[in-house]
């Protein structure tokens, strides 16, 4: 989903066992995902979701792994990475994304993508979900986890 022809989806949280992983770098950039995810949820009658806070986008697969293991029935994963100077960039969204994908296949449970994997931090800032944002990355990976748990 993204930009001005993503979907305003109603979706039905209630009753699911939802957890947040979120990490630790770009703080500004992942508190305004993670609070987007949480109106999402909230909006969407969830309000007994569980935020697992891990160091970085590399953590993220492990991280949404330990939370299914605990139960978790659906998982958004935020995070930011931002294009350096070296190939870290490449290594770090390829191993993140394949590693999410892996974990949502192998387990059956949804994973909401709020991965932003950008050129730059102005624009992970416009999807942020923060009050001058174009867009909501946070509540997009939480609508688009739940439609699938309710598939």
């Amino acid at each position: 989903m993204s930009g001005a022809g993503a979907p305003k989806l109603e979706i039905d949280a209630s009753g699911l066992q939802v957890a947040i992983v979120v990490t630790s770098w770009h703080t500004e950039i992942t508190d305004g995902l993670l609070a987007g995810a949480e109106r999402a949820l909230q909006k969407a009658g969830n309000d007994t979701y569980e935020v697992w806070r891990v160091p970085g986008a590399f953590e993220l697969p492990l991280g949404a792994q330990k939370a299914i293991d605990a139960g978790a029935e659906v998982v958004i994963a935020l995070g930011v990475v931002i294009q350096g100077e070296t190939p870290h960039f490449e290594y770090v969204c390829s191993s993140a994304t394949d590693g999410l994908t892996r974990v949502q296949l192998d387990s059956g449970v949804p994973v909401g993508f709020g991965l932003l994997t950008v050129d730059t931090a102005e624009q992970a800032l416009e999807r942020a979900g923060l009050e001058n944002s174009k867009e909501d990355k946070g509540a997009e990976a939480v609508e688009a986890a739940v439609l699938m748990a309710r598939l």
